[in-house]
């Protein structure tokens, strides 16, 4: 029996009925490389409900305090019910990738039943008519609930369900057994409430003498200008209370792509090169739409604080950080070195203040409070009136660079998925398989109804950024060149200059 830390019960108290507070995503393979060349359902349920056992989030259920006085509690449940999890669709003819992403995104928008395990996972034929994927294909959409895991326990849990061969009946492993405990008694819960709300005070009082140091250089730097705050934040459309319903799509690129504009604008990050393709894209969305603020938009970017010893455990080790995305500036290459600057700042800002200090204070949120409060807020529109902090999401959470297999089937991309909530509706999710590069976009389908053209926005800022960084790389070497005939002996400079004169012209 384990409670919920206070960032785990906070995704549960701030799930409403337009708000399900679930992540996921949603991974195509190929049955070809599968002994006999198919994969079965019946092979699916036996294969998730064999290693699911070994996963404690994916077998444990929640059980809650009397009157939500306290945190709630994760159950071992031992075994699940496999066909309740598991289930089966096929998309109708032609089953193209449209077709898969309004069924992600109608399965994504269902909350999750709390009196079971939380999670789900579908698995998705008739996949023939995809682009960029051999016909035959299925897809296995899968979600859980944030309140279990956050983006990098999700990669561990993935690496659980794969293996690193097509001949998986060799990499079963021992069999897990099921492991069952007894739910504690509502006295018990009571008892332990009362006292954790004894200790309260005094854990408030410890956490904030730790961090008074890191507190105050924090506010001494933003002060003197040393560290910047961002703040006077536009509203946009996704800033709004969020309907039920949600739309899901996503860009493809190759990682090299992404590599070559790094390389090209030293010292800059693949993180930034992604912020800018998005900067860039909702920029010429907005515009078309003419509702393009003047400053910079702003997003949320999650932070991993996982320390080797919580590596394969449950729950959330995540901090957060705002950056500028920089919509206000046109020229892709300057977006860039803006967005770079401003990455760099917001680290130097989290650094200051300490990753885990916002993430500790979490643990003191009152639960009853909490949850009446997101359902108030939500049933007011407060989201329609209150300033953002933020306007969309952006994470990053890195896959494996190894192919993986499902099943005997190769894992040939993955796209994930995550939560669209009031005052932030739009989720962006970048992701790397082997060589591949994805981003991943859930939002609520009132805020963007035409996903397609936000597709091709992300496509289109991409574009720009490369042909940036191709005339960054091709100025870059003609300025090397330039440089090379100081270094020669004067005998061959003749040919050298004439060379480069014909080069010039």
């Amino acid at each position: 029996m384990r409670q919920l830390t206070g960032l785990d019960a906070s995704f549960l108290y701030l799930e409403t009925a337009n708000s399900p507070m679930h992540i996921g995503g949603f991974t195509i393979y190929d049955p070809s490389t599968a002994p006999g060349g198919k994969v079965r359902f019946k092979q699916v349920v036996e294969h998730i409900h064999r290693r699911a056992r070994r996963v404690p989030a994916m077998t444990s259920r929640l059980k809650t305090v009397p009157f939500s006085l306290d945190h709630p509690y994760w159950v071992a449940d031992g075994d699940f019910d496999p066909e309740f999890h598991v289930r089966h669709i096929a998309l109708p003819k032609p089953g193209d990738w449209r077709q898969l992403c309004i069924l992600v995104s109608r399965i994504h928008a269902r909350p999750l039943d709390r009196s079971r395990p939380l999670w789900e996972a579908y698995v998705i034929e008739g996949l023939d008519d995809v682009a960029g994927f051999p016909k035959g294909c299925f897809a296995l959409y899968t979600k859980m609930h944030h309140a279990a895991i956050d983006g990098a326990s999700g990669v561990e849990i993935n690496s659980v369900l794969h293996d690193l061969s097509a001949d998986f009946a060799t990499n079963v492993g021992a069999e897990a057994e099921p492991f069952v405990e007894q739910p504690p008694k509502k006295t018990e819960m009571l008892w332990q409430a009362q006292k954790n709300t004894l200790k309260l005070p005094f854990r408030f009082v410890g956490l904030t003498k730790d961090a008074a140091p890191s507190l105050y250089q924090a506010a001494k730097g933003i002060i003197s200008g040393k560290l910047k705050r961002i703040s006077g934040i536009p509203r946009t459309r996704f800033n709004t209370n969020v309907s039920p319903h949600r739309v899901v799509d996503a860009l493809r690129v190759s990682f090299e792509d992404i590599r070559s504009i790094k390389a090209a604008y030293a010292p800059v990050t693949i993180n930034d090169v992604a912020l800018t393709i998005v900067g860039g894209a909702l920029r010429q969305y907005l515009l078309a739409k003419n509702e393009l603020p003047e400053t910079s938009l702003a997003a949320l970017a999650p932070i991993n604080i996982r320390t080797a010893d919580k590596q394969g455990a449950a729950g959330n080790e995540v901090s957060q950080m705002t950056v500028q995305l920089r919509t206000d500036i046109a020229d892709p290459r300057e977006r860039l070195l803006a967005v770079n600057e401003s990455t760099r700042n917001a680290k130097e800002l989290t650094n200051a203040i300490g990753a885990k200090t916002m993430t500790d204070y979490l643990q003191f949120t009152p639960s009853t409070l909490t949850a009446s409060a997101a359902r108030l807020s939500s049933s007011l529109s407060l989201a329609n009136r209150i300033s953002p902090f933020y306007n969309c999401v952006v994470t990053n959470v890195p896959g494996p660079r190894i192919p993986l297999y499902f099943c005997g089937a190769k894992m040939l991309v993955s796209f994930p998925t995550g939560p669209a909530i009031d005052s932030v509706g739009l989720f962006q999710a970048i992701s790397s398989y082997c060589d591949e590069f994805t981003i991943t976009f859930t939002a609520c389908r009132e805020m963007l109804p035409d996903p397609e053209m936000y597709a091709e926005c992300l496509r289109d800022s991409l574009a720009a950024l490369l042909d940036a960084a191709k005339q960054e790389t091709k100025q870059s070497s003609k300025l090397s060149k330039a440089k090379t005939p100081g270094k020669t002996k004067s005998a061959p400079a003749q040919k050298v200059e004439k060379d480069a004169h014909s080069e010039g012209q």
